[in-house]
């Protein structure tokens, strides 16, 4: 047929190319000639070019060019490129909906293993009648009356009686510009409405009765691209309900909104950007905690702390940093998602623009999604706005599913053994509404009257309105008609542009309505982000296009003040508010529009299904259908009658949503969650006079002494063994002599508690000295209290066997030399030792390089799972054995089962491939128990061949679909699989010591290697200065630590810090000192 003659060129050009067209050699090879046997050849180009690279927005750009064209042999050309590109597309999302497919099926398989594992597993502790209590036949034979029983279980509902326990709550939001007032909701992408869901949360929560203080943790932003108030270290929200009844008033009662700085000072990052610098964040969230706490204590406490009731982290970087904070303090952690990473991976996958490695370097994807499946590891509770985020939202994580998690559930209630498996429990909460400022009229039919009542009609003088009804009505020729309100931001999920072509295309409804579209605030669209410019430009385009100049009015700016007017407006006119959204976690703004009075036309997808259910004040449209979308707005508009009911029925089962309502709903899930503090079995005082003054006074006269070094005038100084006594003659000196008022009101607090008590004084010096001789000092409590700087080393360096090599013990000491060669940073400095190894082999180490265990403050071995600290009574046990803290066990404890994990593990690493298929029992496995490196709260690993291991992901993934919570690592140079409890860490166990004895993680300096364990990351990035020694360790075992397509170390690890540095020339005390000044000098400028 005449002109289809390129057809058979495409055909050819196929034979031709081959799938040598897409292969990598063809790719570097040099460009196909547009030139063939002296005739253009554009096929056999377009074939070249389209594989190897193509981008579907030059679709329309290249129509556009043929439609400008006047050569028929260029248009041709230009008509074939478009149909490859097409053709090219189409192929490429049918490849990524099959290895979707796939990835689905293995998916499935995976869970069903995992759950038939752990009823297997835990099937051995039920009775015969029981055992059939399997999670398909619970979930089965589970009936509708059965099922509302357990969903209005036996709960005691929040009230008034609850007064008395003056709560301390916890919430953190840290993306976004997040202030009290004049939010400004739709600036970006991260400043929407979780901002101003957390701010009204945090205010309604400190109106409970029983709730005290309120912190709502943020990121403090000091750059001149925003405004100063985002800098504000804190912000006071309310003032508490003990203010306003005049009883138990507080000083610290109310809620606040506490800023902590993490990463560049002066930038504004988005939310993809913030994740190296979490730790930071923790540290400094942590350090305010413990602060507030003792403030509370003397406040509320009588004296004892005052421990947050709940931590509560909102989306998936909040979720990571509630973890650590949760672990840190052992305090029940709360999760909000907002929204989900494996549900937009999975929605951006099926648009088939974007293969997951594209979408993965620009949301930063599996960051996130390993941030919420690490979030349902700790969390006690999980909030969902709706039943439909838990049943198609988290049930893809592998850390939740439904159907173990009420197996699990049913065995806890009969007090069966579930062998350490958790599910967290999820519930669904709405978020609550503030309706104060709204004022319900009677429903009548004039209820509102006429806008022109309000305004004015031509021929009369204007009256005065809110100056936000003026900037959206000067857009319209006539105001009086009925407002389609939409208000998001320009979002491509959020589907305006479906919404204007619904309008455009209907002439009786632009006839009958006028559409107002508040999309943010922008000040120059180029300027916008690449996603909101192109929702702002089709906008535009398509008003152009129907000619909607006078019918549709699109705002600039407004202020979070003005919302409440525009739903009054669009109500006065008796307009109807849509949310078209493709895809709708909730949707805040539907009950804010109810609340005003105004019908709703909604999607059909996510939580308006559940608003509708309970309020029946509108109609749910398919996103996708323009014409259901332009018929729902018409019949809302045009039926009155219909009108005026949905508005009534809006009004009338508006309170569901109210925050009071939702307030003790929470409060009263969040009481039901097994509630854990800090306690220590051992006693810590802080004045313990009479069963050890030596020490007592030993700590203040240091502080005197450590004072006096820093400001002395004639830079003498005393040996860092020196006594640190002075006698009262000379402290009464300086209490009386001029300078550092804070000095001397110390010593003069010091010197009354000389005059109080000091019993027997010359037998207590004599005893130590007799004790020091011998070379067995013993404190009651560890030093690290009274240190003002702490030295980790945590060098990872083993040999083939996992033995530790000749350089660890050169580290150590050369950091021994590097510190005691500086008298003054000599007497106020410990030493600790972070290590995969026991503390058996831990001291064997020491004791080869003749370093005795009592030079350091603390021992922090296997990985994490334990601490010691050499030299004091409550870490040696009645034989003089150095024992670990039980603190520290007590304080990990959470969610461990050894004997689960350890069954579990064994028969993965054992299995085909790490598939779950059992080897025959006379095979050989690849691990072996480590029986001297295990302890009760870690089981060890032999790797007997270091090419066969599965990543740590590849295994936490299966534990976590098996309900198993830990934290397993691969270390000693991959000769070592250790796995701990989920709250346990090297760098946790930094921050426990911070929690324990004061020392702030601030003070404290890490110093490992380039390489190491495979939570060599994790004690890096932080508040502490980390000193990595380049050169030192020759192999570590971080290559075993993620699976091809995860988040990378840049994720995890800022790639430039003031607070990382490094040694270059080998392992020598003097470098080593040069590093430490230099990371000192450069914290000390942030």
């Amino acid at each position: 047929m005449a002109g289809n003659e390129w057809i058979n060129g495409y055909l050819e050009a196929i034979l031709d190319s081959g799938a040598s067209a897409i292969t990598d050699e063809q790719r570097g090879s040099s460009p196909v000639s547009v030139r063939d046997t002296g005739h253009f050849n554009p096929t056999r180009y377009f074939v070249e070019e389209v594989v190897t690279g193509v981008d579907e927005t030059d679709l329309h750009r290249t129509w556009i060019k043929v439609v400008a064209t006047r050569n028929s042999r260029e248009r041709s050309s230009r008509l074939e490129n478009m149909c490859w590109r097409i053709w090219h597309l189409a192929r490429k999302k049918k490849q990524l909906e099959w290895e979707d497919l796939q990835r689905m099926a293995n998916r499935r398989w995976e869970r069903e293993q995992g759950r038939r594992d752990a009823t297997e597993d835990m099937s051995e502790d039920l009775s015969e009648g029981e055992k059939g209590d399997t999670v398909g036949e619970l979930v089965q034979s589970e009936t509708p009356k059965k099922k509302f029983q357990r969903n209005i279980s036996d709960l005691q509902v929040w009230s008034d009686d609850n007064k008395g326990k003056k709560l301390y709550i916890v919430l953190i939001s840290l993306h976004g510009l997040v202030r009290g007032e004049n939010m400004e909701l739709g600036r970006d992408s991260d400043t929407g409405g979780q901002v101003k869901y957390v701010v009204e949360l945090a205010r309604a929560l400190s109106m409970m009765p029983g709730v005290y203080r309120v912190d709502l943790f943020t990121r403090q932003i000091t750059s001149p691209d925003v405004d100063w108030s985002y800098g504000e270290p804190t912000e006071m929200l309310s003032s508490g309900p003990y203010y306003a009844d005049g009883n138990d008033v507080g000083e610290s009662a109310g809620a606040y909104i506490i800023r902590i700085p993490c990463g560049p000072r002066d930038k504004y990052l988005r939310k993809e950007l913030l994740w190296p610098h979490l730790q930071e964040f923790v540290d400094g969230a942590l350090a305010h905690i413990l602060n507030m706490s003792r403030v509370l204590g003397e406040q509320i406490g009588g004296g004892q702390p005052a421990w947050p009731y709940v931590i509560h982290g909102h989306y998936a970087d909040a979720g990571d940093v509630a973890v650590l904070l949760s672990g840190a303090l052992n305090v029940p952690m709360v999760l909000t998602g907002h929204s989900l990473g494996r549900n937009k991976l999975e929605q951006l996958l099926k648009q088939g623009r974007q293969s997951k490695e594209d979408i993965n370097a620009t949301y930063k994807i599996m960051r996130r999604i390993e941030a919420e499946e690490l979030s349902l590891d700790a969390a006690e509770l999980v909030i969902t706005s709706t039943r439909q985020e838990i049943d198609e939202q988290w049930g893809l994580y592998d850390g939740f599913d439904v159907k173990l998690e009420r197996v699990l559930r049913a065995r806890a209630r009969r007090g069966v053994n579930c062998h350490g498996r958790f599910m967290p429990r999820m519930v669904v909460i709405p978020p609550g509404m503030d309706f104060s400022n709204v004022v319900v009229q009677e429903d009548t039919t004039d209820a509102d009257g006429d806008l022109k009542e309000l305004i004015g009609s031509e021929g009369t003088s204007p009256r005065a309105v809110p100056p936000i009804w003026a900037e959206v009505m000067r857009f319209l020729t006539n105001p009086h008609k009925p407002m389609i309100l939409a208000l998001s931001r320009p979002d491509p999920k959020k589907n305006i542009t479906t919404l204007v072509k619904a309008f455009g295309e209907c002439r009786p409804l632009r006839e009958l309505a006028n559409l107002t579209l508040i999309m943010g605030n922008r000040d120059d669209i180029d300027e916008m982000s690449g996603g909101n410019a192109s929702v702002l430009m089709t906008v535009l385009k398509l008003i152009d296009k129907y000619d909607l100049y006078g019918l549709v009015a699109f705002p600039k700016h407004h202020k979070q003040s003005d919302v409440p007017e525009i739903y009054r407006l669009a109500a006065k006119t008796k307009g109807v508010f849509i949310n078209p959204a493709l895809v709708e976690p909730f949707g805040l703004t539907l009950i804010e529009a109810a609340a005003h009075g105004l019908p709703m036309v909604a999607t059909k997808n996510g939580g308006p299904v559940d608003i509708h259910r309970a309020l029946n004040n509108g109609l749910l449209i398919d996103p996708h259908d323009q014409r259901a979308i332009a018929d729902a707005l018409l019949k809302l508009v045009a039926d009155k009658n219909l009108w005026h009911e949905c508005r009534k029925n809006g009004w009338r089962n508006i309170h569901l949503f109210s925050w009071p309502e939702h307030c003790r709903t929470y409060l009263t899930r969040v009481a039901a969650c097994r509630m854990r503090h800090p306690q220590w079995q051992t006693d810590t005082p802080i004045d313990d006079m009479v069963v050890d003054v030596e020490e007592s006074f030993g700590d203040s006269l240091k502080d005197v002494q450590e004072s006096s070094l820093r400001l002395s005038v004639d830079g003498e100084k005393s040996s860092p063994n020196g006594s640190l006594e002075r006698n009262q003659a000379e402290l009464e000196k300086v209490a009386e002599g001029k300078g550092d008022t804070e000095i001397q009101d110390q010593v003069k607090k010091i010197m009354n508690k000389i005059k109080k008590q000091v019993p027997e004084p010359q037998a207590t010096s004599s005893s130590k000295k007799q004790t020091e001789a011998s070379g067995q000092t013993i404190n009651k409590h560890p030093l690290l209290r009274r240190r003002r700087r702490l030295f980790v080393i945590a060098l990872d360096s083993y040999d083939s066997k996992g033995a530790p090599d000749k350089k660890m013990l050169q580290v150590i000491q050369e950091v021994f030399r590097a510190i005691r060669s500086d008298s003054q940073m000599s007497r106020i400095s410990g030493f600790a030792l972070s290590t995969a190894m026991p503390i058996s082999e831990t001291l064997e180490l020491l004791k080869s390089g003749k370093i005795p265990a009592t030079d350091f403050d603390a021992l922090i071995c296997s990985s994490g799972s334990e601490v010691y600290y050499p030299g004091t009574s409550q870490c040696v046990d009645a034989n003089g054995k150095l024992c670990a803290d039980p603190d520290y066990a007590t304080h990990i404890e959470y969610r461990w089962g050894y004997d689960g994990v350890k069954r579990t593990l064994a028969k993965l690493m054992a299995s085909q491939d790490g598939q779950g298929d059992s080897k025959p029992e006379n095979s050989s496995s690849n691990i072996e128990e480590d029986a001297k490196s295990s302890n009760p709260h870690c089981v060890s690993f032999f790797i007997n061949d270091s090419t066969k291991p599965k990543p740590v992901d590849d295994l936490r993934q299966k534990l976590r679909m098996r309900g198993l919570r830990c934290h397993l690592m691969y270390c000693r140079n991959l000769t070592r699989l250790q796995v701990i409890p989920l709250l346990a860490s090297r760098s946790q166990a930094l921050r426990y010591l911070f929690v324990r004895w004061g020392l702030n993680v601030v003070s404290m300096f890490v110093i490992l290697g380039e390489r190491g364990d495979t939570d060599h990351e994790e004690l890096i990035s932080g508040s502490h200065k980390a000193v990595i020694m380049k050169g030192v360790v020759e192999k570590g075992s971080e290559e075993l630590l993620r699976t091809a397509g995860s988040y990378q170390k840049e994720d995890i690890v800022p790639g430039e810090s003031p607070l990382i540095v490094y040694t270059n020339n080998g392992i020598n005390s003097e470098e080593i000192m040069k590093a430490l000044k230099e990371a000192s000098k450069a914290a000390s400028g942030l």
